[in-house]
């Protein structure tokens, strides 16, 4: 009997590592086909090319731009869904997750229509000098539309898991609200909010259905002053499509190691206590 009980409870003590560890390996084996498809002398390659490293860098520009929008624009909606209550915040709550589930050619199509030309918004991006279509500025409506949401809503969460017993503490002791938003609150949803930054870009960097109905080929205009490119997604889709199917496998390694050194950077920052964390109180 007593037998019997212990593998009862091994077996329940194995089942989350078997079950974790086959999505894991579903997760990971693509990734190292990849990879393994693609040797160091073609990565090498893919590298040293000019225009692919264009690409990347024009896409890691646009991507920090669309990031500082979003952080400006969605931190702000994300405290205000967690700590307001107002009419109609359940719509709100509805519309700043539709993007994340909507088909990436539908996000295009309807960033299409609002800067189309001859529509009020595009007529008026026009004057102040924000062209969108085949420039970087349609590159970063594109991202912001199909990634602020990850950082919207990370940042509700953390927000509400910060609470607010603490930020009334702090009033209590004669801080303003600037004082304890800035001293209390955000420190302490700092973490959560990092998060939800780290997959804006993630999502930001992978996206390809809107570019190719907005921005397939991205011409010079500031802050862009490089030559005609292309964001690094539709870069590899143009190898694909050409046949050049290396090319296409070798720069996709590289874009995957550049992501994944990316996220183990952040990950041991956090971990580690980098200087960034210290001053937002956010050390583990």
């Amino acid at each position: 009997m007593a037998s019997a009980g212990r593998w009862r409870r091994r077996a329940a003590g194995a089942l989350p590592w078997a079950l974790g560890g086959s999505l894991l390996l579903l997760l990971v084996l693509p990734l190292l086909a990849l990879l393994g498809a693609a040797p160091p002398s073609a990565l090498m390659a893919a590298a040293e090319d000019p225009a692919l490293q264009i690409s990347l860098e024009f896409t890691l520009l646009a991507s920090a731009i669309s990031l500082g929008i979003i952080l400006l624009l969605g931190v702000p909606l994300g405290y205000l869904l967690a700590r307001r209550n107002f009419p109609g915040r359940s719509v709100v709550e509805s519309a700043v997750t539709l993007p994340i589930v909507l088909p990436h050619l539908i996000a295009g199509m309807a960033l299409l229509l609002l800067f189309a030309p001859d529509s009020p918004v595009g007529a008026l991006a026009l004057r102040a000098g924000f062209p969108v279509f085949e420039t970087i500025w349609g590159v970063v409506a594109v991202m912001v539309f199909v990634s602020a949401p990850y950082t919207v809503l990370s940042s509700q969460i953390a927000f509400q898991s910060a609470g607010t017993t603490v930020q009334e503490v702090a009033r209590s002791l004669g801080a303003s609200p600037a004082e304890a938003f800035a001293g209390v609150t955000l420190p302490l949803a700092a973490r959560g909010i990092l998060a939800g930054v780290v997959l804006s870009w993630a999502r930001a960097v992978s996206e390809i259905g809107g570019f190719l109905v907005i921005a397939y080929t991205v011409y010079p205009a500031p802050p862009y002053s490089g030559p005609v490119t292309s964001p690094i997604s539709v870069y590899v889709y143009n190898l694909y499509q050409v046949g050049d199917l290396p090319g296409a496998v070798a720069a996709s390694a590289l874009l995957v190691l550049v992501a994944f050194a990316v996220f183990v950077a952040v990950r041991l920052a956090a971990r580690n206590g980098s200087p960034l964390w210290g001053r937002l109180g956010a050390n583990p």
